[in-house]
């Protein structure tokens, strides 16, 4: 039989010693790895922003005649975070404005940093019978801003008044469709659509929708808006 020196003994005991410090040490270091990138992306969850929509527009989008926190941003922030999307809408939307007072504050409205941009004009502009071409003139300048500060757009169409007569409508309602394909822009069609024209769904004036109207409104644009989301994230 081999005998077994001291020495040979006290190295083997070394050696083995040596496995289990180094095992040991594997262990800590890939749980010391594991805390870490947890608590990473712990803090990258805490410190996320919500995606900042500007809606940019007239009374449609600032919500005239209906009660606070039944306007159209409201209603679609809320129906975009029931779909599990954090976003914020930034109501920019002044009654009566025109195409020319919405290019005369975009700049402003930029200074909030938003990720994205609902652009909503033309309805004043047509009611007043402007020019359409002086209304395609300022979209273009609203979008080209946007486009500038690399900010995804979804632009709403507008129908003119049929009062108006069929060339006006003819020059009108083509605007939107041509400038949503120059810029890249998401185009939903009509803003009213669904809701247009029906007194159960309008304020008295029959221009404004009511609450009933905006829900309309937002579940049919709903849809577009996560595409506007889903630019945002790509």
């Amino acid at each position: 039989m081999r005998s077994i020196s001291g020495g040979d003994v006290t190295s083997r005991l070394d050696a083995r010693s040596a496995c289990v410090d180094l095992n040991t040490l594997g262990r800590w270091i890939a749980a010391l790895l594991l805390s870490l990138a947890l608590a990473l992306s712990l803090s990258k969850a805490a410190t996320a922003a919500p995606i900042k929509i500007l809606a940019l527009g007239t009374s449609l989008t600032q919500g005239y005649g209906v009660p606070p926190g039944q306007d159209f941003t409201a209603v679609l922030e809320a129906r975009l975070k029931a779909s599990g999307l954090d976003v914020k809408l930034i109501n920019a939307g002044v009654s009566g404005d025109t195409s020319a007072g919405g290019l005369s504050r975009v700049d402003w409205s930029l200074a909030d940093h938003p990720d994205a941009a609902i652009v909503e004009f033309g309805s004043n502009d047509a009611l007043r019978g402007q020019s359409p071409q002086q209304t395609e003139k300022n979209l273009t300048a609203i979008l080209t801003k946007l486009n500038a500060a690399h900010i995804p757009i979804l632009l709403i169409g507008m129908k003119a008044p049929r009062n108006l007569g069929p060339e006006y409508a003819a020059q009108f309602d083509p605007i939107y469709p041509k400038l949503a394909k120059q810029f890249g822009a998401i185009l939903y069609p009509f803003m009213l659509d669904g809701v247009a024209l029906d007194p159960k769904l309008n304020q008295s004036d029959g221009i404004h929708p009511n609450p009933a109207g905006v829900k309309i409104i937002v579940e049919k644009f709903l849809p577009y808006a996560k595409r506007l989301v889903a630019e945002v994230r790509h």
